[in-house]
């Protein structure tokens, strides 16, 4: 078995754009039974994070940009690592994440 990130993205930086509590309760509740299904596969590895809102980019000639780093109004707000074979099994467990279903 292969350690691989997922990476999940969401626009930190629009409060408009985050879940209320009721989706979040919802939220959670799917990601805990993939997370807890990953466990149990022994699919899990140790590590990951959940990511702050907050942040800064540093750029060249020391340029501090106090906001998270932004592409496509998409930033970085957590990651896992999982076990997996190889390259195609990895994509197959990511595809399995609530979070692309947009369940709610």
């Amino acid at each position: 078995m292969k350690n691989f990130v997922l990476m999940f993205r969401m626009d930190l930086t629009n409060d408009a754009a985050q879940p209320d509590k009721k989706q979040m309760q919802v939220y959670m509740q799917q990601w805990m039974l993939w997370i807890n299904s990953l466990a149990d596969r022994n699919r899990l590895a140790d590590g990951g994070n959940h990511l702050s809102r907050s942040g800064c980019v540093l750029k060249p000639g020391n340029h501090v940009v106090e906001t998270p780093y932004v592409a496509d109004n998409m930033s970085v707000a957590g990651y896992i690592i999982i076990r997996a074979k190889n390259m195609a099994e990895a994509t197959k467990i990511a595809g399995d994440c609530p979070i692309l279903k947009g369940e709610n």
